[in-house]
């Protein structure tokens, strides 16, 4: 399986209180098949923890995606 040619970008953004989302927005090309696409997000989803947030077909057929993860922020834990 080739790799998408992709434009990987993450930003984090906070939606409420104690929840923030690292985002990654991906360009993938028209060239490829939309199994190929289907299994590449499935690869991410699997050993990346990222979930589809956006997906967008443009009219040239290039696809903008957007995923998401959840950030776990782990608490600092008091010693006695």
């Amino acid at each position: 399986m080739s790799r998408a040619p992709a434009q990987p970008g993450a930003t984090r953004a906070r939606l409420g209180p104690r929840v923030e989302y690292e985002f990654e927005r991906l360009t993938i090309s028209r060239d490829l098949s939309r199994n190929v696409v289907t299994r590449l997000l499935i690869d991410r989803a699997e050993h990346g923890g990222w979930e589809l947030d956006r997906l967008r077909r443009l009219p040239d057929g290039t696809r903008k995606v957007v995923l998401r993860r959840k950030i776990i922020r782990q608490r600092a834990t008091l010693l006695f």
